[in-house]
């Protein structure tokens, strides 16, 4: 089982959407029973919750049930659990790595440097933003989603 565990600050809009693309492709490909897909935040400011209603219907739009994840905060047993750790942003890839125990910080990393055509590395956080800016979240985590998927298929199957 290859484990993979996506993370923003509150895990309600760009880890879940990120959970979600990544749960499709990894299913597309036929390989979703050979890993352990989830998703955290760094904070635990909305922990219970299920995500953000716009980005439930954004990746409702595309085919994609995010509606059953709940909100939850980064554990230490994740570093030691997950095979890939992946941030949304900086801030959070530099809080994961303050957090990380020093054996376990090569798996932490940025989930758009998986799509090196996308002209960024960071996802903006669309929460305070127009709507739009979660179609743009979601189209770049289907993107870093194949680029990973290609990345965990060579290098483990």
């Amino acid at each position: 089982m290859v484990k993979v565990l996506f993370v923003c600050m509150g895990n309600i809009c760009r880890s879940p959407m990120a959970e979600g693309a990544f749960r499709a492709a990894a299913e597309k490909a036929g390989l979703l029973d050979k890993m352990t897909i989830d998703s955290a935040g760094t904070t635990r400011y909305h922990a219970g919750e299920a995500p953000d209603r716009r980005a439930q219907e954004t990746a409702k739009k595309r085919g994609v049930d995010i509606s059953y994840q709940r909100a939850r905060q980064v554990t230490q047993e994740d570093f030691e659990t997950f095979d890939y750790i992946l941030a949304m942003d900086r801030d959070n890839y530099d809080t994961l790595m303050e957090r990380s125990p020093d054996a376990h910080k090569h798996k932490i990393g940025l989930f758009l440097t998986h799509a090196p055509e996308l002209p960024l590395d960071e996802m903006p956080d669309p929460y305070y933003g127009h709507r739009d800016q979660f179609d743009s979240c979601y189209a770049a985590a289907m993107d870093a989603a194949e680029g990973l998927l290609a990345k965990i298929r060579d290098t483990h199957f």
